[in-house]
């Protein structure tokens, strides 16, 4: 039987998350914008509310929240500013691995340091060649004894320049690909961790994006999260369980959208009427509603599959795709609504626009997203 009334406390979480949005996200949102400035104190409110990587399990002092709880709360914080929100929710996907396949004594450390107190941890797979092909990373693991000895860059981090931990994952030979593909837990303050340039981006501004060196980092035995072989697929199941996260940031995007076109379109006149009683404005406005509440559901059903424990990577490529897609879409159709209006920074839809391209190109592009469809498809799984 399927049921979509949210639970008593999932409409707590939602009704904390809306509330916070509109009271600490959205006032600020556009100045952060301009100054590239992430609002620490504003991070901290949400870490004491209990919005700060909810996926961490109860046994290390977490909130251990369901995924289904994850993407609700997502799609509120996405709603005020989603450059905010990606280093907000970049917490869980550091420690989506670790809740994989993790020891008792990694999560412990790792997974109780995000739960005790309000910091950061940073995802670090990708590299300059190394984007989309995540079997071709080059960072190198060297075995020294029983430890390893880590060299190499990694680039386009989120919270890289603020991360107390890095998720990192490296290869013992490039010859071997996917099968060569490690992953460790290295700890910022290592000899030999160096954060690099901050990026300079067209949207999600107030969010950090730096490249990370690793230069000879000697990483304990204890910090090896996934040994040669095993380093891929951990990377490939993180993102099967992060993926509709982005689609649940894309249903925030686009809800804003839709909520601002529609305001404007009941305000704005031409030829002696609002823009909201023209046809063709109509038709946009009934698009982007189609779009929200399809993604919308697309995640749900992606969240679910994971609750359930079933494999989702079908259903999570498809609200990644769907979602980033559509948000793309329905964000440029809000700057036509606007119209001149909208290409101005005096209203929010053109940093709606900006940021919204991004969700079309991190973990794993439009295209990427296809392709895992279509291998699915081809191989008869539906």
């Amino acid at each position: 039987m399927l049921d979509f009334e949210l639970t008593e406390e999932q409409s707590f979480l939602v009704d904390t998350a809306r509330r916070f949005t509109k009271d600490k996200i959205i006032p600020i949102a556009g100045e952060c914008d301009k100054t590239h400035e992430f609002p620490m104190d504003v991070f901290k409110e949400a870490w004491e509310l209990g919005l700060v990587a909810p996926n961490i399990p109860e046994e290390v002092g977490g909130s251990g929240l369901s995924e289904l709880d994850h993407v609700l709360l997502t799609e509120e914080l996405a709603y005020g500013c989603t450059g905010i929100q990606t280093s907000m929710t970049a917490n869980a996907l550091a420690a989506t691995p670790l809740i994989i396949a993790g020891t008792d004594q990694q999560k412990k450390k790792y997974l109780g340091m995000l739960a005790s107190e309000p910091c950061f941890a940073a995802y670090a797979l990708t590299e300059p060649g190394a984007g989309s092909d995540a079997s071709a990373i080059s960072t190198k693991a060297v075995p020294d004894g029983d430890d390893w000895v880590v060299t190499g860059q990694k680039c386009f981090i989120t919270n890289a320049s603020w991360a107390r931990w890095y998720l990192v994952f490296a290869t013992v030979d490039t010859a071997l690909k996917h099968k060569g593909i490690m992953a460790f837990v290295i700890d910022r303050d290592a000899a030999g961790v160096s954060v690099g340039k901050r990026e300079d981006k067209l949207g999600q501004r107030a969010s950090d994006t730096s490249t990370v060196n690793f230069d000879e980092v000697k990483v304990p035995k204890e910090n090896v999260l996934a040994p040669a072989g095993k380093g891929f697929q951990l990377a490939m199941k993180t993102f099967d369980r992060t993926r509709p996260d982005i689609g649940a940031g894309a249903c925030g995007l686009m809800r804003r959208a839709l909520d601002e076109s529609v305001a404007y379109a009941l305000e704005r006149k031409t030829f002696g009427k609002p823009i909201g009683e023209h046809q063709m404005v109509q038709v946009m406005l009934a698009n982007m509603a189609i779009k929200y509440e399809a993604t919308r559901l697309l995640v749900l059903k992606a969240a679910w599959m994971i609750d359930q424990g079933g494999k989702n990577s079908l259903v999570a490529s498809y609200s990644k795709a769907f979602g980033a897609d559509s948000a793309m879409e329905v964000a440029v159709d809000a700057v036509q609504v606007f119209g001149g209006n909208g290409y101005t920074t005096e209203y929010p839809v053109e940093k709606l626009m900006r940021d919204a391209k991004i969700l079309q190109i991190y973990e794993g592009t439009s295209q990427i997203q296809r392709m895992v469809i279509a291998k699915n498809v081809l191989a008869g799984v539906r």
